[in-house]
C-alpha cells in the first residue's frame, strides 16, 4: 500500500463556444452543488507572501543562516524515500501523471489544489499538512495524449462549489462540470477527437466566462475550419452556451488557431490574457484576445521544450512563468504591465541552476492560488524520469533570483 506524506510549505522556488458553431450537448442543469461542504481557505489578501527560508517554517531563514540568508549554502535536500518527499514545496506524492491543477484561491500560508491525473481521471484534493484525499474520479479514455488533461474551479466556486473539467471519453472531447459526491455532467460535448491532439485547457477570465481551448484532434487544418470546434479558444458560459460579450454574437469562438494547448492563464484583473501552445515546427505563447486569429507568438521556442502551464507573475516579478513537459524545467519570460515581451527567457528548475540546482523532472499544467503563488503538477510516469514520490504537486513561488533551493 502506497503512503502519503503530509507536507509544509517551505522551500523557495526559482521565479519565475449553440451559435455560428453547433455546439452538441450545452446543458441545462442547476448551477449549485447542494449541501457540499468543501470550502477554500482564507481569501486573498497580502500584498506580500510570506518569507520562507528553507530551515522548515515560513519566516524561518534556516539553521545556519542570517537574517537574509544572502552568501550562504542552503540545506541540502535528501532524496525521496518511497512517497516520502523532503522537499516541502512537495505537497502530494504519489499520484499518477498529473496533468491538471485548479488551485483554490487563499492567502498562500496553507496552499491547497485539486489534481488530476491524465489517465485515470481520479481528481484527489492536495493541501499542506494534510494527506491528499480523494475528491472525484471521472471516466475518461487516457489512451493516447487524452483522459484528464485541465481543470479549473467555477467563477462563482465561493458559492456554488462546482469544478469543470476537459475530459476524452471514447467518442469525443468535452467539457463536465461536477461537484464533490456528484456525477460529472456535460457542459459542452462533441469536440472532435483524434489519435493525438485531444489535450484541452481551461480558464476563466475576470468577467465570469469560461475559456476552453480545443486541440486540432490531429489534424492542423481543423484550427482554421469555422465548423469545427476543434483548435479554437472557446467563451462560454457555465452550462455551455456561448457567452455575453463574444466576438460574434451568438457563437462560442473567441479566437482560432489552436493546435494542442498547454494552459491559459490572466492576470488578476483579466488585462493579460495567455495561452500556450504547441505547433509541428515549435511551441508558442500567445497573447489572447478576443476576434484574433492566433497567427503571431508573443514568444516562440524552436527547441519545443514542451510548453505546458502559465502563471502570470507579472505584477509581482515582471515574469510570465511557463512550465515544460519535455524539457522539465520553469521559463521565466520578461513581460511588461502591457503585455510586451522584453527579452528572451531565463530558465530555472532545470537542476542546473541554482546551489544546489533543483529539478523535479515533467512540468504540467500550473495554476495560481494568488498573484504570488501557484501549484503545477509533475508527469514523471508519461515518459520522464520518475522518483519513488511521483507524481507530484508541488508549489511555484517567485523570488528575485532564478536560482534552487535544493535537489531531489
Amino acid at each position: 500500500m502506497r503512503t502519503r506524506y503530509r507536507r509544509k510549505w517551505t522551500a523557495p522556488l526559482a521565479i519565475l463556444a449553440c451559435g455560428a458553431l453547433m455546439l452538441s450537448g450545452c446543458a441545462e442543469f442547476d448551477n449549485t452543488a447542494a449541501g457540499q461542504k468543501f470550502t477554500p481557505v482564507n481569501p486573498p489578501s497580502p500584498e506580500v507572501p510570506p518569507q520562507i527560508g528553507p530551515g522548515g517554517e515560513a519566516g524561518d531563514p534556516g539553521p545556519g543562516r542570517g537574517g537574509n540568508g544572502r552568501n550562504q549554502t542552503p540545506t541540502p535536500i535528501p532524496p525521496p524515500q518511497g512517497c516520502k518527499d523532503f522537499d516541502k514545496a512537495v505537497i502530494a506524492t504519489c499520484l499518477d501523471t498529473v496533468a491538471a491543477v485548479a488551485a483554490i484561491p487563499g492567502d498562500g500560508t496553507a496552499p491547497s489544489a485539486l489534481a488530476g491525473e491524465r489517465k485515470s481521471g481520479r481528481i484527489v484534493l492536495a493541501a499542506s499538512e494534510k494527506d491528499p484525499a480523494d475528491w472525484a474520479t471521472i471516466p475518461v479514455d487516457g489512451s493516447g495524449d487524452g483522459g484528464l488533461t485541465s481543470l479549473a474551479l467555477s467563477p462563482g466556486f465561493a458559492e456554488d462549489q462546482l469544478v469543470f473539467a476537459y475530459i476524452t471519453t471514447p467518442t469525443d472531447n468535452r467539457v463536465v462540470r461536477l461537484a464533490k459526491g456528484q456525477a460529472p455532467k456535460p457542459v459542452l460535448t462533441g469536440i472532435p477527437k483524434g489519435a493525438t491532439g485531444n489535450r484541452g485547457a481551461l480558464g476563466t477570465d475576470a468577467k465570469g466566462a469560461l475559456l476552453v481551448a480545443t486541440g486540432d484532434a490531429g489534424n492542423a487544418g481543423l484550427a482554421a475550419d469555422p465548423a469545427s470546434l476543434a483548435g479554437k479558444v472557446l467563451r462560454i458560459d457555465t452550462s455551455g452556451k456561448p457567452a455575453a460579450g463574444n466576438p460574434t454574437p451568438g457563437s462560442a469562438v473567441f479566437s482560432t488557431g489552436v493546435h494542442s494547448p498547454g494552459g491559459i492563464c490572466r492576470d488578476q484583473t483579466g488585462s493579460r490574457l495567455w495561452l500556450t501552445d504547441r505547433l509541428a515546427d515549435k511551441d508558442v505563447l500567445y497573447r489572447l484576445r478576443g476576434g484574433q486569429p492566433l497567427t503571431t507568438p508573443a514568444w516562440s521556442w524552436t527547441d519545443k521544450p514542451g510548453v505546458a502551464g502559465c502563471a502570470d507573475f507579472v505584477g509581482a516579478t515582471g515574469y510570465l512563468s511557463i512550465t515544460t513537459s519535455i524539457a522539465g524545467n520553469l521559463q521565466n519570460l520578461p513581460v511588461t504591465p502591457d503585455g510586451a515581451v522584453t527579452g528572451k527567457p531565463s530558465v530555472a528548475m532545470d537542476g542546473k541552476v541554482g546551489k544546489p540546482p533543483k529539478t523535479f523532472g515533467r512540468l504540467s499544467a500550473m495554476s495560481m492560488i494568488n498573484p504570488q503563488v501557484a501549484i503545477t503538477g509533475t508527469i514523471n510516469k508519461d515518459g520522464g524520469s520518475p522518483v519513488s514520490s511521483d507524481d507530484r504537486v508541488v508549489i511555484i513561488t517567485p523570488s528575485a533570483s532564478a536560482g534552487g533551493g535544493g535537489k531531489d
